[in-house]
């Protein structure tokens, strides 16, 4: 099962808070699933389809509880890929669905509205419900152990411009992009997914993607850092191999013998430690000079050897 079929399936079982709550739950998932059909008398019918059995049930009977208008469910059989079950509601034209479209505020003044819902978005609650009603109609939602993707689907782009309006009023940064014959309604960020998720009301699932979030974020970090780590040790052993060259370069064409005697104590104890840190190397020479003295004479060695022909490596 996808992630996105679990936040489905959460949703589908989700009341809303008042009746106009479940009028744009329903309005969304009519514009994002549904498709109008044209009987006698010119009335209108509604057929809505989805591979989720949960949606399909949430939208029959958010129909039922508006109206008294007769449906049918007919369940179909992919013939290609995975076979997915299809169910389709179909309500059948009639009076009824007129004013079920009116009320919804898909039609208005004899005409389909194809513009917005405003009528419908005054309350918060009601905005809640509608992107609810937009995800479970036409959503998707990566799972949180990959990249991070929300987007809602529609081929309608005013209703997709809404849709984002709708993210704003709620302070999410939605955005639009067109795929192909679609206009996607997407958000990217963790914090925006968790957000939205928040926002429709998807809790369970919100705490499994927070989980996981956690997880993965903590993994990075570790990662990060022991890559830092990493770096950080084959910076200091390069910077020894350089060290312990110099000196070498220096014992055969020059002489230790030759070399001052703090210059010469760092040179000596650096080739009986070759790989130990300056931290180390303060501790051999039992803390009669620093780490910074350690390295200023280290410098010194590097100087000197440069001056004999030593071509240190970058």
């Amino acid at each position: 099962m996808s992630f996105s079929t679990e936040v489905k399936n959460e949703l589908a079982r989700k009341a809303g808070e008042h009746s106009c709550c479940d009028a744009a739950e329903l309005a969304a998932l009519i514009r994002m699933g549904g498709a109008m059909s044209i009987g006698g008398n010119a009335n209108l019918g509604i057929n809505f389809s989805s591979e989720n059995a949960a949606v399909a049930r949430k939208v029959l009977g958010l129909i039922k509880g508006f109206s008294p208008v007769k449906t049918e469910v007919v369940v179909t059989r992919g013939r290609r890929l995975k076979k997915n079950n299809t169910y389709h509601v179909r309500v059948v034209p009639s009076r009824g669905v007129n004013e079920l479209l009116a009320d919804l505020g898909i039609m208005r003044d004899g005409g389909l509205n194809v513009q917005s819902d405003k009528a419908l978005l005054r309350k918060t609650c009601c905005r809640r419900a509608y992107l609810r009603g937009a995800f479970l109609g036409a959503g998707s939602v990566n799972r949180p152990e990959g990249s991070y993707h929300l987007e809602l689907v529609t081929g309608n782009e005013d209703l997709a411009k809404s849709l984002v309006r709708v993210m704003k009023s709620l302070g999410l940064s939605g955005r639009m992009t067109d795929r192909k014959d679609d206009y996607i309604v997407y958000l990217k960020d963790g914090n925006a997914i968790t957000a939205f998720l928040q926002i429709i009301g998807a809790h369970n699932a919100l705490l499994t993607f927070e989980n996981v979030r956690v997880v993965k974020d903590m993994r990075n970090q570790v990662n990060r850092l022991v890559n830092c780590e990493t770096a950080n040790l084959q910076k200091t052993v390069n910077a020894a191999v350089r060290q312990v060259e110099s000196i070498r370069v220096i014992a055969q064409k020059l002489g230790l013998d030759k070399l001052s005697p703090p210059l010469r104590e760092v040179a000596e104890a650096r080739l009986a430690y070759p790989e130990a840190t300056l931290s180390e190397l303060v501790e051999v020479l039992e803390g009669r000079i620093g780490k910074s003295g350690i390295n200023h004479r280290l410098r010194k060695l590097g100087e000197i050897a440069k001056s004999l022909g030593f071509q240190q490596p970058e």
